[in-house]
């Protein structure tokens, strides 16, 4: 299995990301933003958390323009597997490979916390690991957080299954900390080969860490 993540100027959950997945046995490779390919061999390419180009104009909105999402289109374009954390997410909206986008929170401060999120569709590589309804702890950190999608767009996401996780509390029940439409914490396209979250389950791989509900979710990407 061999991953490969995306790094841009500010990124700074790539190593994060690089520690959890060779821990789960996988081969890593850092791919730097002005690369014009994605390595042949790549099994799941991830765009990691931080904040590219220090989320000038938008978050997101320049790291689609650098010379590496040509290659990141076409590796999707082929069926290739994606998963975009947190930042990562504000960019696979921007570059219209996932539907919706990425604003400022509501409460308009930057939240850092665990959060429980329950699993809505399990249909799919990503979350094949863990069953429906199931309730994950999975820590949360950003300030553009608040998912929104148009009342066609939303009448998609629920017709296809494309709505993964939502965010809960411990019970289940619905607590929102962003202002996300319906609560949504994490999407996939329709083919269901390209994924995002805001959530960070990379860093979720340690009970001494406060929780390694993330180590199932990454898993299924292995076992695909």
């Amino acid at each position: 299995m061999k991953v490969s993540i995306l790094q841009f100027p500010g990124t700074n959950c790539e190593y994060d990301t690089q520690h959890a997945f060779e821990d789960l046995g996988a081969a890593t490779q850092i791919i730097w933003h002005k690369s014009d390919t994605i390595p042949s061999d790549t099994n799941l390419l991830v765009v990691a958390g931080g904040f590219s180009y220090g989320d000038y104009l938008r978050s997101g909105a320049i790291a689609k323009f650098s010379p590496v999402m040509k290659a990141v289109k076409e590796y999707a374009n082929n069926g290739g597997k994606i998963l975009g954390i947190c930042n990562g997410f504000q960019v696979l909206t921007e570059a219209g490979l996932l539907p919706g986008a990425l604003k400022r929170n509501d409460g308009l401060h930057f939240i850092s916390k665990h959060h429980h999120l329950k699993v809505q569709n399990n249909d799919n590589v990503f979350l094949k690991k863990l069953n429906n309804g199931d309730i994950v702890n999975i820590p949360i950190a950003h300030h553009d957080g608040n998912y929104f999608i148009d009342e066609s767009g939303l009448r998609e996401l629920h017709e296809n299954n494309q709505i993964l996780l939502t965010y809960t509390d411990k019970h289940g029940k619905m607590k929102n900390p962003n202002g996300s439409v319906e609560s949504i914490a994490g999407i996939c396209n329709k083919e269901k080969n390209i994924f995002g979250l805001m959530p960070h389950p990379e860093r979720a791989m340690e009970l001494l860490l406060g929780s390694d509900d993330g180590v199932k979710m990454l898993q299924g990407f292995l076992e695909s």
